[in-house]
This record gives structure tokens, C-alpha cells and sequence, in this order.
């Protein structure tokens, strides 16, 4: 007889040592030796990426260059976070660019030409993004279509939605200053280094706050120690980030100073918190890993798998509809092509960040690390000259490794039984 899985049981590689920063260090490597790599092969490439282009092109690492690749980042970060709770479940979304599209063309609409305010824009460009992943969802779910399917369909439906909600005009320009400020305006210097104390004291209160409720409730926990040398890593590496981003920047300083933490930053940062905290501190994210690892283990231990999975594509449709407003405030324009080529960037941006193809597992912050390895090779071979299908082939093959990896990882999983 088959003993049901506890709805409430974390999946194995959340769960860390309790027993100190040695021991964990020696489960990190055991788990490494088992099969999960995790993030691992994607953060030596990306040192592997940054070195490299450093060393061909000296303006690679500019502050100027440092600061445009968070922007260039910023779209496919986003839309990986979203794709990343689908991934979990061993689904799909094809549909997830051309919804921002579907989002930015219903925000440039009806601020530019109906003179909304924008936000009542903005909330009625969100609120298509819910209602397109409560349809996609009951579609999946309830009526049993693969994702794969719906989200073609309504990939190549939603094309044409963009085009009829634009119109004839073909592009719309986007003047309001709300919106163009995420991805054109930065922080003073000085609210930089407050979003820097605010990151590094929320983390290590957070972690401290959940490992206390671990140990009251009886489940393993972090160790202070590891804790706080998690804490000092992103203390260091804030701190250069903050630094190099708090320089001028600017090619001309006397006319037109620049510098500061661009404002998308603290964005991705929030949604980074909000949604870690979703996956890894409740019990929705448990059960959406457990859905992911085994769907009928699930359903036995009581779980809605309809209901999470409706969730999981409501949440993944809704952030692409936020990605649709960071991307027309990139562009300052929203054009028929709006989010038609940025899917599969981010999906290849959650995978070489270690979430699973197979479902079950990943992180939030897979995104954040697949997305800085894509961007690093689009701004890295831009620089250099290479033309964008040599760039496309490039990412194309590191897609291939990252899912040749995982694969390979769940085969040596299956295989030690770990």
C-alpha cells in the first residue's frame, strides 16, 4: 500500500542543514553529487560569460554598460518569474509574451488615445492579464486541453487581438511620465544605499524570522551560521552592485548627469521577495511543488490540482501583463509586434537558471540567474558585432546544455534514488 505524501512536506533541496555551515556546505556538494546541480552550471557560466567579454571588449564593464544591461534584463527577468510557477507543474505558456503585448496595447490605448489616467490604465492592463490566466487555466484544468496547445492557439490569437486593439496607426507612442520612468529614471544615490540596507536587513531578518517558525513547528531549519554567510554574500555583491550603479555614468556629466540605481531594480527585487516567499514559505508553494513532483501523490494527500493549477496560470499571465508595462516603457511605443519573439527567451532564462522542464523543481531566483546569463550574451556579442542570428544560435545552444543538464540530473536523481 502506498503511503500518501504530507501536502505539507518541502521538497528535499529547500530543505537545508540545521547543524551548521559545515554541515551544510557537505550536504550542498552531497546533493551535488546526487544529481542536483540546481543553479550551479548557470552561475559558472555566467562568471565564464562576464570574464570573457570583459577581457574582448574593455567597455563591457563600464557603469554605463552595467546599468543598460538591468534594463535590457528586465523584460525576460519578469516574464521568467511568471513562466517559472507554470514550469513547476511540468506545463507551458506560449502565450506569455504576446499577453504583455495584449497588456501594452490595452495600456497605450487607453491612455494615449482615450486619455485615461494611467492608473486606471495600468489597472485595466493587469486585469487582462488575470482574466487571460483564469481562462487559460479552466481551459487546462477543468476542460483537460494540454497547455501546450491553449497557449499556442492563443499565441497566435493574441497576435492578431494586438493588432485590432492598436489599429490601423500601427504604433503608439507612450508619453506619460509614470510609466516611463521604470525602465528610464534611476534612484538618487542616496535612496540606492537605503534600498541596499532595506534588502540586506529584510533578507536576514526573513531568514532568522522563518527558520525560528521551522524550529517551533518542528521541521529543519537553516543555521545561523549559514544564514549569515548567505547574508555577507548579498551584503558584498549588493554593496559593488550599488557602488558601480552610484558612479556617473553619463558621456557628457557637465550637461546631462547620470547616475543612480535604475528603478526597475528595486521592482525586480520586490518581485523576487513577494514571489520567493509565495514558492518557499506557503503552503500554496508547497503544493505547487508537490503538484510538480507527482501529480497523483498530490491528489492523494488531498490537494486541488485543478485549483493550483488555475492559480499557477493566473499568476504567470498576470506578471506578463506587468512585463507588458515594463516593456512599453522601454520602448516609450507599443507596436503590432509587442512580446511576439520575448517568450522563449524567458523560458530559456528559467530553464539555464535550473528550473525543470519535468516540473517540481526551481526557484524564483532561477529567473533572475538565467535571465542575467541571456542578457549577458545579447549585450556581450552586441558589443562585439555579432549580428542578432549568431546571438539567437548562441542562447539556442545554451538552452540545449542547460535542458541536456537537467535531463542528465534527473536521470542520476532517478538512478541514486535521492
Amino acid at each position: 500500500m502506498t503511503t500518501p505524501v504530507s501536502a505539507d512536506e518541502t521538497p528535499a533541496y529547500l530543505r537545508q542543514q540545521s547543524t551548521g555551515l559545515a554541515a551544510s556546505i557537505k550536504g550542498y556538494f552531497g546533493r551535488i553529487r546526487g544529481g542536483e546541480m540546481g543553479s550551479l552550471p548557470a552561475i559558472l557560466g555566467l562568471i565564464i560569460l562576464v570574464v570573457l567579454f570583459s577581457l574582448l571588449r574593455p567597455t563591457f564593464f563600464t557603469p554605463l554598460n552595467f546599468a543598460n544591461f538591468f534594463s535590457q534584463a528586465a523584460l525576460v527577468v519578469i516574464l521568467a518569474m511568471g513562466l517559472i510557477f507554470v514550469l513547476l507543474l511540468g506545463e507551458i505558456d506560449l502565450s506569455a509574451g504576446v499577453t504583455s503585448g495584449v497588456s501594452a496595447a490595452i495600456l497605450a490605448v487607453l491612455m494615449q488615445k482615450q486619455g485615461v489616467a494611467w492608473p486606471l490604465a495600468v489597472t485595466a492592463a493587469l486585469a487582462s492579464g488575470i482574466a487571460i490566466g483564469l481562462f487559460i487555466g479552466f481551459l487546462v484544468a477543468r476542460v483537460g486541453i494540454p497547455s501546450f496547445v491553449v497557449t499556442l492557439a492563443l499565441f497566435l490569437a493574441f497576435q492578431g487581438l494586438v493588432l485590432v486593439i492598436i489599429g490601423e496607426g500601427g504604433n503608439i507612442r507612450i508619453t506619460e511620465p509614470v510609466i516611463l520612468a521604470i525602465q528610464n529614471n534611476n534612484l538618487s544615490p542616496l535612496l540606492g544605499w537605503v534600498f541596499y540596507a532595506i534588502v540586506v536587513l529584510g533578507y536576514l531578518g526573513g531568514a532568522i524570522y522563518g527558520r525560528q517558525q521551522r524550529l517551533r513547528r518542528g521541521f529543519a531549519a537553516a543555521g545561523l551560521s549559514l544564514i549569515i554567510a548567505k547574508a555577507a554574500v548579498i551584503a558584498v555583491i549588493g554593496f559593488a552592485m550599488v557602488w558601480i550603479l552610484n558612479l556617473e555614468r553619463s558621456v557628457n556629466p557637465a550637461k546631462n548627469p547620470l547616475s543612480g540605481v535604475p528603478i526597475i531594480v528595486p521592482i525586480i527585487a520586490v518581485l523576487t521577495l513577494v514571489f520567493g516567499f509565495v514558492l518557499a514559505r506557503t503552503s500554496f508553494g508547497r503544493h505547487v511543488y508537490a503538484v510538480g513532483g507527482s501529480v497523483e501523490a498530490a491528489r492523494r494527500a488531498g490537494i486541488s490540482i485543478s485549483r493550483i493549477r488555475i492559480i499557477c496560470f493566473t499568476i504567470c499571465s498576470a506578471t506578463a501583463a506587468f512585463a507588458g508595462l515594463v516593456y512599453a516603457s522601454r520602448a516609450a511605443s507599443v507596436d503590432p509586434n509587442a512580446g511576439r519573439f520575448v517568450v522563449l527567451s524567458a523560458v530559456a532564462a528559467a530553464v539555464i537558471g535550473g528550473t525543470s522542464l519535468f516540473g517540481g523543481k526551481g526557484r524564483i531566483q532561477d529567473a533572475l540567474i538565467g535571465g542575467a546569463v541571456v542578457a549577458v550574451i545579447d549585450n556581450g556579442m552586441g558589443l562585439l558585432g555579432y549580428p542578432a542570428g549568431v546571438k539567437l544560435m548562441i542562447t539556442g545552444a545554451v538552452l540545449m546544455l542547460a535542458a541536456s543538464a537537467d535531463a542528465l540530473s534527473r536521470k542520476r536523481s532517478i538512478s541514486t534514488g535521492k
